[in-house]
């Protein structure tokens, strides 16, 4: 293959017809900055112009094109009524109308006595057909300026419809004019044969020509053969990436296990058969000469951060240093907490540093952890900040890694000499997901519990007993439980019925009293949500009114209850992590799953999921069962769309 061939596709968007600075700023905040990705900005509807009634027989409210004559002009009295044109086919009479038009330019554009063709919308107005703003108003001999089946785009401010499709007209020409033809088909015969797919060129020519919408459906050929490319794009990518991060030179980091069994013996409890595999799995791939690159994925309360506390307890045998790193202050900090009384058991030391750290404080963890004298440091974004220094960083562990881009990890992998990796997730992935996102990486599972978790009780109650769950609140208050509540936002808002965190406190501390009941939510600043986080988790308020912030990050062992408020709006994935902040000590705990009627049929099989099962693993397969790959985190909504067109 001669690569050139592909150069037309990747060049500048200014390179086409008509695109200059300013609207190639606008297609690449749209797109992206390549004439390849305007091919890949497919249409998100149509616009059939086909139909031609007659001005006599138009129906409201459809589009239509018209073959008229133009008769007369009537330029509003009052700047504030539209300016009109009459106009006749051989049916009846049509009027085109304009708000803040110029005169001179509808003279032009329309007259009179001269033929046209018309297009736009169609409503009926004081009894006549009228289309307001006409689409297209063309000299009859320019007819193929307005196409019968026209694609629509999403749009960015500031950009017009007409320039993108002629910027992706330039697009499609560019492709029509290449060699890209020559380099023949790359897939299987037999898989092309069995779904009558078109070529590449043709399948991205038909996917800028839909003339129905049944074109723009996931199942039309090229829409699927295009799909089916990206996909293979995606997963040949990640092999390739795997071969290469195969070969890369590691370190044989071998330890005596003297300090791992230090740690086991800190333990209050011993090990699961999942945590022994997953950790002989690391501890297999540390020692290898090869660098590890292994995704730890485990249920919520599967206890991934004991394996994580053997990890490094097997990179200090190893005399490397390890860095944990977490998306949140509060998630870091607790790392700290629950790995100090561990790891400090077999002689290491373990800190924290995060944006918080500062002045003289910050300068002598900093010394401290560039001579080695820190052992384990759980961070944030703060980890791989210019002035920080690593005596020899060997272990880099990634927690909840789906909020941290393929750069961070880059970044602090910088910092380090040749290290391994270890990524972890708490949220349940289906299997055939995993090896689609995490191709790149080797998967350990962990699939089973440790002992100590007591089962929830899990409940699904409507919003109509909302008084008798804030009563059941004061009960278990009164039993010296602890309780979250969960509500999808921050404070009222006019476009939505959902309850608010702020609004949910107020009324519980009318009920039970200011100084029982806290509230955390993300637009706190990360002093104030540990403060708050810590004050409920050493029992100083009896309930939390929160966010999703407590989603991870938020531990409070004593913690028996759980209520989720407009519980159908929550994904699966979701609603099992909330849950999961209870029941994980030895007392009895609940979760109440608040909602409104009426249920969609989706919500109703999610929530009665979520009634019979805690098993994370299960709950996953059936949230991509209830409705495909999407929004596999719930209702965050920040990341970008990995795929076009899958």
């Amino acid at each position: 293959m001669r690569p050139e061939i592909l150069n037309p596709l990747f060049q500048s968007v200014t390179s086409l017809d008509g695109v200059g600075p300013k609207i190639a700023a606008l297609i690449e905040k749209l797109s992206g900055p390549f004439v390849r990705d305007l091919l890949f900005h497919r249409p998100s509807g149509v616009v059939d112009r086909s139909a031609r009634p007659g001005a006599a027989n138009a129906d409201d409210g459809v589009i239509a094109t018209f073959d008229v004559v133009i008769e007369s002009h009537a330029p509003p009295q009052n700047p504030r009524r539209p300016y009109r044109i009459r106009a006749r086919d051989d049916t009846g009479y049509l009027t085109l109308a304009w708000f803040h038009a110029r005169a001179d330019y509808l003279r032009r554009l329309a007259p009179e006595g001269a033929r046209r063709l018309v297009s736009g919308r169609v409503e009926r107005f004081s009894g006549e057909i009228q289309i307001l703003h006409p689409d297209y108003v063309l000299d009859p001999a320019q007819a193929d300026e307005m196409p019968e089946f026209e694609p629509v785009y999403p749009l960015t401010a500031g950009l017009a419809p007409k320039t993108l499709r002629k910027a992706i007209s330039g697009a499609l020409e560019r492709v029509e004019a290449s060699e890209l033809s020559s380099l023949g088909e790359w897939n299987d015969p037999g898989v092309m044969q069995k779904n009558a797919w078109p070529s590449w060129t043709e399948a991205i020519a038909a996917l800028h020509a839909p003339h129905a919408a049944e074109d723009l459906s996931a199942h039309a050929p090229a829409r699927k053969r295009l799909a089916y490319d990206e996909l293979l794009a995606d997963q040949l990518t990640l092999a390739l990436v795997r071969e290469q991060r195969r070969a890369l030179a590691g370190r044989e980091n071998r330890g005596d296990g003297a300090i791992v069994r230090k740690v086991l013996a800190a333990s209050l409890y011993a090990p699961t058969g999942a945590q022994k595999r997953a950790f002989q799995e690391i501890s297999d791939d540390m020692a290898s000469g090869l660098r590890m690159a292994r995704l730890l994925q485990g249920d919520v309360g599967a206890g991934k951060t004991f394996v994580a506390a053997l990890a490094c307890a097997r990179a200090k045998e190893a005399g490397i240093q390890a860095a944990l790193m977490a998306p949140t202050e509060i998630l870091a900090r607790q790392h700290v907490r629950t790995l100090s009384p561990l790891l400090e058991a077999a002689g290491m030391r373990v800190s924290a540093l995060t944006g918080r750290d500062k002045g003289a404080p910050r300068r002598k963890l900093l010394a401290e952890l560039a001579a080695g004298d820190i052992d384990v440091v759980c961070g944030t974004h703060a980890l791989f900040q210019d002035d920080v220094e690593f005596a020899d960083l060997g272990l880099i562990i990634i927690d909840e890694q789906h909020r941290f881009g393929v750069g961070d990890r880059v970044k602090l992998a910088a910092k380090a000499r040749r290290p391994d990796l270890l990524v972890m997730t708490a949220t349940p992935i289906p299997r055939t997901l995993t090896l689609a996102s995490y191709g790149d990486l080797d998967v350990s599972r962990l699939d089973e519990k440790p002992p100590g978790r007591s089962p929830i009780d899990t409940r699904v109650v409507s919003s109509d007993r909302l008084d008798e769950v804030m009563q059941g609140v004061g009960r278990a208050i009164e039993r010296g439980d602890r309780v979250y509540w969960v509500c999808p936002l921050v404070e009222e808002s006019d476009k939505s019925d959902l309850a608010a965190a702020e609004e949910r406190w107020r009324a519980l501390a009318a009920l039970f009293g200011e100084a029982r009941v806290g509230i955390l939510h993300g637009r706190l600043s990360a002093a104030e949500k540990e403060a708050r986080a810590e004050a409920f988790r050493v029992g100083e308020m009896d309930v939390l009114v929160a966010t999703t912030v407590v989603e991870v990050g938020v531990d409070a062992p004593d913690a028996t209850v759980m209520i989720i408020e407009h519980a159908e709006r929550f994904g699966l994935a979701q609603l099992h992590q909330l849950r999961g902040r209870v029941g994980r000590g030895e007392k009895k705990s609940s979760c109440v799953l608040l909602y409104r009627a009426p249920l969609s049929d989706t919500a109703k099989a999610r929530l009665e999921a979520m009634r019979d099962s805690e098993d994370g693993f299960f709950l996953a397969e059936e949230d991509w069962r209830l409705r495909g790959p999407g929004d596999m985190l719930g209702t965050r909504q920040s990341g970008e769309t990995r795929y076009l067109l899958a």
